[in-house]
């Protein structure tokens, strides 16, 4: 199985925005993302990458 590439926490945020995805609240380095009918939260980190 192929690997996935790393990204950015501010790429996936962007990318699950696409998706229907929208950022309800930063808490820390941490982005909370949820989506209009589902039940489910997203927790992206913001972290620098080192």
């Amino acid at each position: 199985m192929a690997r996935l590439p790393r990204i950015s926490g501010m790429k996936a945020v962007k990318a699950f925005s696409k998706d229907g995805w929208f950022m309800a609240r930063q808490t820390g380095s941490h982005v909370i993302m949820v989506k209009t009918g589902y039940m489910v939260t997203l927790s992206v980190p913001k972290h620098e990458r080192t």
